[in-house]
Formats: C-alpha cells, sequence, structure tokens
C-alpha cells in the first residue's frame, strides 16, 4: 500500500472514530459571526492590552491547515477563501471532551468555533476556543505544506486543491470578479442593455472561427455553440434598441495555448448613431476606469513591462504597421512576389498558393504584433479579411475597423457596422466560397441575419473585448489557465 492510500486508510480510520462518539464527521449548518478575512481586517490594529480591556468575541470556521500540539494546549491555522487566522485550543477551556475531540483533526478537516480574541506571546491574532464544532472530515491528505501544489498540470485539473495550497490564486478570481462588475457598471451608467442572446446557432456567425457541432435530438437538427453573439446582437438594434452589451460564453473548436481556451469569455457591445472612432474613445475610458478601479492607477506591470492606460493611446493603420512596425519594404503592400520573399526571409511557412492578403496577416502577426506591448489600435482593415466592417468612404478596399493590442496581444476587435444588405450578401457568398475551398473558419451564409438588414439597421458601431486577456493584463497572469478556474485541458490517462 502506497504512502497515500496509508494516509487514506488512516482517515478513514478516523472517521469512524468520530462516529463512535456520536459526532458526525459530515455536519449541517453552522452559522458564523465573521469572516477570517473580516476579523483580521477589523481587530488586527488591536493591541493585546485593548483586547483584554474589552474582550470580543466570535465565531468563525474554516480548514485546518496547521496544527502544532502542545501537550494539554494546541494551535490549529485555520483558512477560509485564501486567508487566514491561528485558533487556541486549550484543554482547560474547552473541557476533557472537546478536547480529546481535537487530538483526532487531521490537516485538510473542517470546524467552526465560538471564542475570544487575544494576542500570543508572539503578538499573532488568535482565537481562544470556547466551543468546537466538527464540521467535515478531510478523507484526503493536501498538498505537503512546506512546498504547496506547484505542478502547473495538477494545479489547472484540480482547481479546488490549488486554492487550497495557493491563498493567493483566491485573489485572482476576485479581481476578474471585480473587474467584470466594474464593466456593468460603467456600461449601464453610459445606458447600454445588457441582454442575452442564444448559445446555440442554427448558422454559425459572427467571426471567423471553426464552431463546435451539437444536435438536438427533438428537432432533428444539427446546432453550433456560438463562436460570438455578434449577429444576433445586431439584430437587435435592427429591432430598435439603441446601446446593447452581453458578457458571456464563446466556444471555438480550436488550439489551446497561454491565450487560448476553446471556452472563453467575451464581451460584446453595440451603440447606434456611432462608429469605430466613438468606440475608440470609449474602449479608452472603459480600459483606465478599470484600472484605476481594480488595481488603484493608471498604470499596470505586466510580465516585466510598465503598461500605461491613461488615453490617448496610439493609433496606426494595419498597412503602414507592417511598413513602419515591421521594418518591411512598402512593396509587400502591393506586390506578391515581394511579399513571399519577406515571408521566407522571416522563416514564415505558407502554402504554396496562399493569397496576398493572407501573407500580409502573417507578416502583420509575426513582425508587428510582438511590438504593440503600449496600447495600440491597430486601424483600417483589408477588406478581405473583414467580412462584417463597413467600407472605408476614402477607400473601400479597407473597412473602419480596429483592433486594441496591448502587451504583444490583441484584446478587442471593434468596427463601424455594415448595415448595407447587399453588400452584406455579397461578402457572405464570398466568404462561402473560401469555405468550399477548404476554409473551416470562413462565414456561413445567413439568410435571416440579411433579411434583418433588410428591415434597415441604423449606423451603428460594435466591439468584442476578451475578457480572459484583460483579466491577465490587469492581474499580471501569464497565462489564460491562470484566469479561468476550470481550463481546458488534454484528457487525463493517469487518474
Amino acid at each position: 500500500m502506497d504512502e497515500l492510500n496509508e494516509q487514506q486508510q488512516q482517515r478513514l480510520e478516523k472517521l469512524h472514530q468520530l462516529q463512535e462518539k456520536g459526532v458526525r464527521p459530515f455536519g449541517t449548518s453552522f452559522p458564523t459571526t465573521h469572516t477570517l478575512d473580516a476579523i483580521v481586517q477589523t481587530y488586527d490594529s488591536l493591541t493585546k492590552e485593548e483586547l483584554e480591556a474589552t474582550p470580543i468575541t466570535c465565531t468563525v470556521a474554516g480548514r485546518i491547515m496547521a496544527m502544532r500540539r502542545f501537550g494539554k494546549a494546541a494551535f490549529a491555522g485555520l483558512q477560509e477563501e485564501g486567508h487566514r487566522l491561528q485558533v487556541y485550543l486549550k484543554k482547560d477551556v474547552l473541557g476533557d471532551h472537546a478536547y480529546e475531540l481535537s487530538q483526532t483533526f487531521d490537516l485538510g478537516d473542517w470546524i467552526g468555533v465560538e471564542g475570544r480574541l487575544f494576542r500570543t506571546k508572539t503578538d499573532e491574532l488568535t482565537v481562544e476556543v470556547h466551543t468546537l464544532t466538527f464540521l467535515t472530515k478531510g478523507l484526503r491528505p493536501l498538498p505537503e505544506k512546506w512546498h504547496g501544489l506547484t505542478d502547473i498540470e495538477t494545479r489547472y485539473r484540480q482547481r479546488y486543491v490549488d486554492l487550497i495550497a495557493n491563498p493567493t490564486v483566491h485573489q485572482v478570481f476576485r479581481m476578474r470578479s471585480r473587474i467584470i462588475s466594474s464593466i456593468r457598471t460603467f456600461l449601464t451608467d453610459r445606458d447600454f442593455l445588457e441582454v442575452e442572446t442564444p448559445m446555440m446557432h442554427p448558422i454559425p456567425g459572427g467571426a471567423t472561427a471553426r464552431p463546435f457541432v451539437t444536435h438536438h435530438n427533438t428537432l432533428s437538427v444539427d446546432l453550433y455553440l456560438r463562436v460570438a453573439p455578434e449577429l444576433y446582437l445586431k439584430r437587435l438594434i435592427v429591432g430598435g434598441f439603441r446601446r446593447v452589451f452581453e458578457i458571456n460564453r464563446n466556444f471555438r473548436n480550436e488550439g489551446i495555448s497561454t491565450i487560448h481556451n476553446p471556452e472563453f469569455t467575451m464581451l460584446e457591445f453595440y451603440q447606434a448613431y456611432a462608429d469605430y472612432q466613438d468606440l475608440m474613445v470609449l474602449t479608452e475610458q472603459l480600459f483606465h476606469q478599470l484600472s484605476l478601479d481594480v488595481c488603484g492607477s493608471a498604470t499596470v506591470d505586466y510580465q516585466g513591462q510598465s503598461i500605461n492606460l491613461a488615453p490617448p493611446w496610439t493609433r496606426l493603420s494595419y498597412l503602414d504597421s507592417i511598413v513602419e512596425l515591421g521594418k518591411l519594404d512598402k512593396a509587400v503592400l502591393s506586390k506578391h512576389d515581394q511579399a513571399i520573399k519577406a515571408a521566407k526571409s522571416l522563416g514564415i511557412a505558407m502554402p504554396p498558393k496562399a493569397s496576398h492578403i493572407d501573407l500580409l496577416v502573417a507578416l502583420f502577426e509575426e513582425t508587428v504584433e510582438p511590438t504593440l506591448i503600449q496600447p495600440t489600435f491597430i486601424t483600417d482593415f483589408p477588406i478581405e479579411i473583414s467580412p462584417l466592417a463597413r467600407k472605408k468612404e476614402t477607400n473601400p478596399a479597407l473597412t473602419d475597423r480596429f483592433e486594441l493590442f496591448i502587451g504583444g496581444r490583441e484584446l478587442a476587435n471593434g468596427f463601424s457596422e455594415l448595415n448595407d444588405p447587399i453588400d452584406q450578401r455579397q461578402r457572405f457568398e464570398a466568404q462561402v466560397t473560401l469555405r468550399d475551398a477548404g476554409d473551416e473558419e470562413a462565414h456561413y451564409l445567413d439568410e435571416d441575419f440579411i433579411r434583418a438588414l433588410e428591415y434597415g439597421m441604423p449606423p451603428t458601431a460594435g466591439e468584442g473585448i476578451g475578457i480572459d486577456r484583460l483579466v491577465m493584463l490587469l492581474t499580471n497572469q501569464a497565462s489564460i489557465r491562470d484566469v479561468i478556474l476550470f481550463p481546458q485541458l488534454r484528457p487525463d490517462h493517469t487518474s
């Protein structure tokens, strides 16, 4: 029998001992007066003398993370939501029965205590326990306390253990919640209406991405998990809503990496009577406000880089960026052979029949994106890669579109929406041609969406922001898996 199973067996024996003593090893409700964090925040400033002069009693609960026994007394370290507090168990105070019960405790067990706050000889704020209640028996041992849980794969697969062993992880997800709450406040204060649109679509659309397919038995039809809510949100603008937004999950049947998860969270919002220039200003305001709300500063540290989110931000056109930031000859923009030559010189592998726009996209991703550390709007995207964006009045080969890059990666995508149903049909048909030629990420032709546009959509601007990547930025996390509680992983064949 290996060590883990031996420890589990010992814990099962203690479980039976508790039952024999009439103690419920998996208890019921236990009302508390404070959280552990509230105790520390409220009373840690009080001195030993102040605590003695005005006794403070409390009822708290938590998981045992440390235990030191000294014959007729013991100290236990409790943990709750990443916060810790010490409790003091004394036989003379608890009585023989309760103190004997405390001798069966293992690390990982949950207990509830009622007692008085005091300070130890080392000046640590502590609860002297007067009443002890056993709440839950832990049947598996915790990761060894002297090194915690450091294996990355295990941390992601068993997030519940990660949260126990690494209390700082709690802070990341508390900040994530605050970020999303602040986004809602920012938008609702500006008269945006929060809505919910379908998660299962008869036709996938709204982004160039490969969808997941499912099947509805009763209707006997295939459905697609949504890659984006865009086309449904724009239907709402057609219907007369002026400003709408949605924060929800999207699904894309694509690769897994430090910046990609097949299931991820997006914010999308649409504003009638606005254009992409308006949304760039709004985005600057949003990110600046979030950094102040969550980080307390307009400047955030991200992976060794100091990033200033205070507006205004740099703006540069897509094609100009390839020349200026990518440091490539201007000829690559118009001459196919020069673009091929540039790609080869950079070691970019491209299929033999790659189109000119495919080459430009590859050159942009290779040479421009890594340089975009400070907030930068890349604007005026070619029409071939912007099937839902409005053509520029001054150059119909380009669109009124931007992408926001921070820290070398894209965080947002927005544009003046295409509201011409005739133009939209032509672009959908061009996408269908690409799909027929083997491009699995090309758009489908959505007849109902075109019909909606035919009823008339006012001039509108829309934007999508990746919440997970935004949280990564504001919490200084290198991997998307560190800001998603349960990231998608390859199957574990070892468990």
